[in-house]
């Protein structure tokens, strides 16, 4: 298969493959832990347009709702079975006194947003709001406790008001707010990038804060006093990036009081924090693509790099390693406010994804758990709102397309791709993962991030398969989008440019393009 043709949704996508064949092999008598579905979270912070207007549109509002949260984002979400859900934040989290965000909203303060924008915030959007929202997508939630600017009495109290099924006055607050029965609490994390906005704290004197709010928890668990009411797992605040200091003194001193360590990780201009002259979401060239893709494959070696400190101080694996944010971050789009965070989505940030992605599945001894930044309109999200419209971005589209990977078993995959050098190192331009689903399926994930050309790929089985389905998201633009309103631009569509015979997959693979295969054995 030199040259494949294919005529889909009106466009012509014609195939160069390179003269070189891309071999591979796939060997599913050797597999790791399994996918967790929550590698695939969301997270959701009051940033910009991601709460208001994105989730949360009032009771009143003529955007079809349920209790004022937006029924189209619900149900796309839906689609995308979502696992977890994490919030308030960010940032933001740092400065958020729960006892704001209930009661009736006509009486509940209004602060100022300092971190974004300094706008205003109303806490409509507020603890059972954010249940609510969890629960009507089918999510898992995950909340973020102020570290920096409180205390452990407000911590414990926000989880009992939350959790406790006894006649107490904060179980009786919650009821009297609407809530008979306690909500379902899953994850806490104590602080958020405390390093940073959360504190700008050394690791030894976090570590130690976060003993002492742990131990407030009141939970079942590693260190924790016996409670019924609270079993959520306790996660401390991780690393940014390469930071594997941090990672090695907060599980050296409170390792025993945690069951999980976050770790962020944005893919950025020179791995560099966004500056007035960074990179736009859409202007796109084959040197900022390659920059971009580049950045992205990084999370390969920072995992690594995470994983042997955590190897040293945990060698019985106790601590899972949470990514509870990651993403591509540009320069927000002209004509928005700056600290919004609002960037367009395109093929390219369809292409990071899914190579983090497959990155992820290489890794599921540790990681159990990961979150992209954010879920509606902030940075590369899955979802974009204008007013009563909706456009679902490329990004969502991958996340849809990896589905069946969730609860599969991830089996050893090797490709023998051609790298790309890119200023401080190389990448691939096809990379992939493999799993095994409980009966017997077998779901292959190929990404060719090759800005130009096209690549064929045989990939030794070790067995036959037939072929289910397989979906492609791809386009001839590198900038393709959709916007809200519009038709879509870019959908993943059925694709029939592969084979398998003789225990053999051949595929042509499309320049700028992910693919997933469904195979059944034979």
């Amino acid at each position: 298969m030199n040259k494949l043709i294919s005529a889909v949704i009106g466009c012509l996508f014609i195939v160069e493959s390179s003269a070189s064949v891309i071999k591979g092999s796939i060997d599913t008598t050797q597999h790791a832990d399994k996918i967790e579905p929550t590698i695939y979270g969301q997270f959701t912070e009051h940033l910009g347009y991601g709460v208001y207007d994105g989730v949360w549109v009032g009771e009143n509002s003529e955007i079809p709702n349920t209790r004022g949260i937006r029924n189209d984002v619900v149900a796309a979400l839906r689609e995308l079975k979502v696992p977890v859900v994490r919030w308030p934040g960010g940032c933001f989290a740092d400065e958020y006194h729960w006892q704001d965000g209930i009661g009736p909203r006509e009486q509940r303060p209004v602060r100022k947003n300092n971190w974004w924008g300094g706008v205003v915030e109303t806490n409509a959007f507020g603890t059972h709001e954010f249940f609510d929202f969890a629960e009507q997508i089918g999510a898992k939630t995950y909340l973020s406790v102020n570290v920096a600017s409180s205390n452990p009495t407000e911590m414990r109290e926000w989880i009992e008001y939350l959790t406790s099924d006894e006649p107490d006055t904060l179980a009786n607050m919650r009821r009297g707010n609407g809530r008979e029965t306690p909500f379902s609490l899953d994850y806490i994390g104590i602080g958020n990038e405390s390093w940073g906005c959360g504190g700008a704290m050394r690791p030894e004197y976090y570590s130690d804060l976060y003993r002492r709010f742990a131990a407030f928890l009141h939970r079942n668990g590693r260190g924790f006093h016996n409670n019924n009411d609270n079993k959520a797992l306790a996660v401390a605040s991780g690393a940014n990036n390469l930071d594997t200091n941090w990672t090695h003194v907060v599980t050296s001193n409170a390792g025993s009081m945690m069951d999980a360590i976050s770790l962020h990780f944005y893919t950025l201009n020179n791995g560099e924090w966004p500056t007035r002259n960074e990179l736009t979401a859409t202007d796109i060239t084959q040197e900022s693509w390659n920059e971009i893709v580049y950045q992205a494959s990084r999370m390969d070696d920072v995992l690594s790099a995470h994983e042997a400190v955590l190897e040293f101080n945990d060698p019985d694996n106790k601590i899972a390693l949470y990514v509870d944010e990651w993403g591509t971050w540009y320069r927000p789009e002209i004509g928005n406010e700056p600290s919004f965070l609002f960037q367009q989505n395109t093929l390219r940030d369809a292409i990071t994804a899914s190579v983090t992605l497959n990155i992820f599945h290489k890794h599921t001894r540790r990681v159990k758990m990961a979150n992209i930044a954010q879920t509606v309109n902030v940075l590369q999200a899955m979802l974009l709102t204008d007013g009563a419209k909706m456009a679902k971005t490329p990004t969502y589209h991958v996340f849809k397309m990896y589905l069946p990977f969730q609860n599969a078993l991830p089996v050893k995959m090797d490709l023998k791709s051609p790298s790309r050098s890119h200023k401080e190192g190389n990448f691939d331009l096809v990379s992939g993962s493999a799993a095994i689903k409980d009966d017997g399926t077998l779901m292959i994930a190929l990404t060719n991030a090759d800005f130009g050309n096209g690549h064929s790929l045989n990939i030794n089985l070790g067995k036959n398969y037939a072929i289910n389905s397989a979906k492609i998201l791809t386009h001839q633009q590198a900038n393709a989008h959709n916007i809200p309103g519009e038709n879509p631009t870019l959908e993943p569509f059925d694709y029939n440019g592969l084979v398998v015979l003789n225990e053999q997959l051949e595929v042509d693979l499309p320049a700028k393009s992910v693919l997933v295969l469904q195979l059944a054995p034979q």
